[in-house]
């Protein structure tokens, strides 16, 4: 889940099914009381319809925990001011950041930094779909040196 429709469609599968939750947050759903048998496969055809995918691996989480975070540092960089990604990651979920990016790149095929490059990436498509901010705007909210440092990224990832 990233964004607050992908929150809301999982929600409202949780209300179908009457199971009780206490906190639903972008990809992690903490319930009352575990999932039955058959709840738990309904919540995963449910989910399955719509894209998602019910996760109880822990390294999937784990996956999961750290693309959240790359998440949420591409889209507000000013919460990590000072702070690099390494640390970050190894900070929230309390361990060495050369585990967490060997996991990483074994399971998704793509290391944390490429990742992180393309969550960036892809939040200024949409900065520019919705047309309300410059580049340079975009530059500066996405902590960007430059308009000219942000440009030469994103053609580097659109070849």
């Amino acid at each position: 889940m990233v964004c607050n429709r992908c929150k809301m469609a999982v929600e409202n599968i949780f209300k179908e099914l009457h199971i009780p939750y206490h906190d639903l947050q972008l990809g992690v759903v903490t319930l009352d009381h575990s999932l039955q048998l058959e709840q738990r496969k309904k919540v995963k055809e449910s989910l399955h319809a719509i894209g998602f995918e019910l996760i109880d691996d822990r390294n999937t989480r784990l996956i999961e925990k750290i693309k959240l975070l790359i998440i949420d540092y591409t889209r507000y960089p000013y919460n990590y001011l000072n702070k690099n990604l390494s640390d970050i990651l190894s900070d929230h979920l309390h361990v060495e950041y050369s585990s967490l990016s060997a996991l990483f790149s074994s399971v998704a095929s793509i290391s944390i930094e490429k990742y992180a490059i393309f969550q960036k990436i892809e939040y200024i498509k949409e900065l520019l779909i919705y047309d309300e901010l410059s580049l340079a705007e975009i530059a500066e909210k996405l902590n960007y040196s430059s308009t000219a440092y942000l440009s030469n990224q994103f053609k580097k990832t659109q070849v």
